[in-house]
């Protein structure tokens, strides 16, 4: 059945990219509402902006939503990620600023928010959209697919030329709480080449080093703490493609593939998978299906408890 949060949430930081504090509250919502957010902090006019694809300003560095009045919400990627981790189908989430707080840089937080209210089942059947047909997409070096599967699974490569990153690859399969064990506490990123130049163009106005993402030069970890994993970039970059593909407005069933992606070229994947005739279709899911969704299986005691 599809679920909601029990009961409201609230998380409260500073935006990564704005430098700005906000306070991103989760509520309960009724079945086939789905994922939107409301911007509190306005007083006149649509507040509403939907979690979906169609509604992606795509940007290399965040995942940023607007409506059609222009009104927008900034990197919703690490919360669309535990929602959809968690299992959860249908909130509202209101939110008095521009972007969503980095917490630590990771999706644990939410995570944990959202479990330890719970979720509550609504007397409807999730619907999830089964991949029919393959598609791919490119950028240069930057290559996504996605395909026929009985279930979602994320593989995905990254190469960088700092070696304290280099080459990494890692796949997993969504369910059995596969994403709260093992992606949710991966922190965003950087290389300490790219902080100046981020900063200088008004972005990464929010971001610490060892508090809310992981900064890297060369061979070294500039971040105190360390890292959280060895593959720990892999792992947030798999983080941010569950968090991508749940704005496509339903679970997925099917196979995505990322080498070198980011969240424009995911955007730009499910853009194409919507647009290819018979590539997808919305299904009920039976009890058999709706076990292998991502938020299946997921323990309380398995998730991490850095935080």
């Amino acid at each position: 059945m599809q679920t909601t949060i029990k009961s409201a949430v609230s998380f409260t930081g500073t935006g990564l990219h704005s430098g700005l504090p906000a306070t991103v509250t989760l509520r309960p919502a009724s079945a086939h509402h789905g994922i939107w957010f409301s911007r509190s902090d306005v007083a006149v006019g649509d507040r509403l902006i939907p979690a979906r694809w169609d509604a992606v300003n795509r940007s290399p560095l965040c995942t940023k939503l607007e409506n059609p009045t222009g009104l927008s919400i900034s990197t919703v990627e690490h919360l669309m990620a535990a929602i959809a981790g968690c299992g959860i189908h249908n909130l509202l989430i209101e939110i008095d600023g521009p972007e969503v707080p980095i917490l630590d840089g990771s999706s644990l937080p939410f995570v944990r928010g959202i479990m330890q209210r719970g979720l509550r089942q609504l007397a409807a059947p999730v619907m999830a959209f089964e991949v029919l047909k393959t598609v791919t997409v490119q950028d240069g070096a930057a290559v996504a697919t996605i395909s026929p599967a009985d279930t979602l699974r994320i593989d995905f490569e990254i190469d960088f030329a700092d070696a304290a990153i280099g080459q990494q690859r890692k796949s997993l399969v969504m369910n059995n709480g596969s994403f709260a064990r093992e992606l949710c506490d991966s922190r965003t990123f950087c290389r300490q080449a790219d902080v100046e130049a981020m900063q200088a163009n008004g972005l990464a106005l929010g971001g610490e080093a060892g508090e809310n993402a992981v900064v890297f030069d060369g061979d070294a970890v500039v971040s105190p703490g360390g890292l959280r994993h060895a593959d720990e970039p892999v792992r947030h970059k798999m983080l941010d493609a569950l968090g991508d593909l749940a704005l496509a407005g339903a679970p997925l069933l099917g196979h995505y593939e990322g080498k070198r992606a980011g969240h424009s070229l995911t955007n730009t994947l499910l853009r194409a998978l919507f647009a290819t005739p018979d590539a997808v279709r919305l299904v009920a899911c039976d009890a058999a299906q709706t076990a292998r969704l991502p938020g299946s299986g997921l323990i309380w005691d398995e998730i991490p408890q850095v935080a």
